[in-house]
């Protein structure tokens, strides 16, 4: 029955125990606890969090994702038939904060946790716990991208101390493999460079680049070396030795973590024709290798999201509301709510997508044309229908078609004909929205947009009069998705 109720808040601990508080439907409390994740712990909570209840009452367990801390307590609560809802941190804040605005403690924060399906019962979806390969996929996915992380930390560390042994850089581009080897033998020491000669360089240079690179390269080095010691000239607050030795150190580390992160690509590879034994994500434009795992570890299982639109709030995707009255601003700034990586994924996708995919291209010609977005911005507004296109592929379990702007499917060398000669954006538009003290676009996309000809491509409407600009931030202005 609603009236028997059981509203289980629980601030959860990393190194302390955890604060239960225990709530029936009508707010009053049942009872206060401690706990810790072990068997016995947890199951006199669910003896005191149902004592006095109907038979078959099943508990609402509100957590925060608090580290690792959260799992134990979802296994437990689910596995014996309970409803685990685990909440955003900053949802959880802005409620204590009504609640108690001066106070804070950790009985506060579970209370807090406790009256979350009272208050915003809508906006809580019960916690799923993914199957042993979803589950392996999770991780395989979390950890290459951790890796890829560190590993362009490290890249960019090496560079700033090679500019510092010599400030006209050689790597001004991709660190390759020739690369390092130059840096794992001499450290990036200009003195080493030079004396070990052109000759020996450039051998090296081609043996680890198999033959790709060679004495053009190796001149390269010597240049920047030259001029470093020229500049330098031995002086005391330059330690060439111990900046080459931290250089070798992060090649090093770099080295170790590009061979874990094959190690574990390798396996996510595996995993995810499991999962997605159709290849379902990698059938969507702009989700390749890297994207496809990422994106269906991320999402979860599809059907969890109601529709399209739900899983495209859920990646973050979607502006920020702020209408009052008669106004409703537009081209407000993203959430940002969801996961990190997925809305990585996604945007990176996007920028792909929209060059074979006509439909994505025409969101993408809109955007910068005729509103007035940067390449970033414009991208960013694909990438949010490429997650609705995401749900809707892997929910239906077919794999995705590219279509024209009227449905109509084609095959990858029209698509990429049609982008041409229809969706493609002017470079001089290009150029005006990377600088920021131009005119931008109209915000306004008329109805019944067309395909436009060149001259309407390059057509712009005249600017507004002062007293024209103020009668329409009055009147809401209509918008085109």
């Amino acid at each position: 029955m609603q009236d028997d109720r059981r509203l289980v808040g629980i601030d959860l601990g990393i190194t302390s125990p955890h604060t239960v508080r225990v709530l029936r439907a009508d707010g009053s409390e049942v009872c206060r606890r401690k706990a810790v994740p072990t068997t016995e712990s947890l199951v006199e909570i669910e003896r005191a969090a149902l004592a006095g209840a109907a038979p078959g009452t099943r508990l609402e367990v509100v957590i925060e994702p608090t580290g690792p801390a959260w799992l134990p307590i979802a296994v437990f609560f689910i596995a014996r038939g309970h409803l685990v809802f685990r909440v955003s941190s900053a949802k959880a804040a802005d409620l204590r904060r009504f609640l108690s605005r001066h106070a804070k403690s950790n009985g506060i924060d579970a209370e807090t946790l406790a009256r979350l399906p009272l208050v915003d019962p809508g906006g809580l979806v019960p916690l799923e716990l993914p199957g042993p390969e979803a589950a392996a996929l999770d991780r395989r996915v979390r950890a290459a991208d951790r890796l890829t992380r560190a590993a362009a930390q490290h890249k960019v560390r090496i560079k700033d101390l090679v500019r510092q042994l010599m400030p006209v850089s050689p790597l001004v581009g991709e660190l390759g493999v020739s690369d390092l080897a130059v840096l794992e033998r001499f450290g990036g020491d200009p003195r080493e460079l030079i004396r070990f000669g052109k000759t020996r360089l450039a051998k090296l240079i081609a043996k680890a680049s198999h033959g790709a690179l060679g004495a053009d390269r190796a001149e390269r080095w010597l240049m920047a070396a030259e001029a470093a010691v020229d500049l330098y000239r031995d002086h005391p607050a330059v330690a060439f030795t111990d900046l080459a030795d931290e250089v070798r150190t992060e090649v090093r580390l770099l080295r170790a973590t590009q061979a874990e992160l094959a190690r574990h690509a390798t396996e996510r590879a595996a995993v995810y024709h499991w999962v997605d034994p159709l290849a379902l994500a990698r059938s969507l434009p702009g989700v390749a290798e890297i994207g496809a795992p990422a994106l269906v570890a991320c999402m979860g299982n599809p059907h969890r999201f109601a529709n399209g639109a739900k899983f495209r709030s859920f990646t973050g995707l979607t502006p920020r509301a702020s209408e009052t009255g008669d106004t409703d601003r537009k081209g407000q700034p993203m959430s940002k709510a969801g996961n990190r990586l997925l809305r990585t994924t996604l945007v990176r996708a996007a920028d792909n997508a929209r060059r074979v995919d006509p439909q994505l291209a025409r969101i993408y010609y809109i955007q910068m044309v005729e509103r007035g977005k940067d390449h970033l911005g414009a991208s960013c507004v694909v990438a949010a229908h490429l997650a609705e296109r995401a749900w809707a592929t892997l929910d239906r379990g077919m794999p995705y078609v590219i279509c024209d702007s009227d449905g109509t499917p084609v095959e990858p060398d029209q698509a990429k004909k049609i982008i041409a000669e229809h969706w493609t954006v002017p470079e001089e538009v290009r150029r005006r929205r990377r600088s920021k003290k131009k005119g931008k676009a109209p915000q306004q996309v008329h109805a019944g947009h067309v395909r436009p000809g060149p001259q309407r491509a390059a057509t712009r409407r005249p600017s507004p009069t002062p007293s024209s600009s103020r009668r329409a931030r009055s009147v809401k202005q209509p918008t085109a998705t």
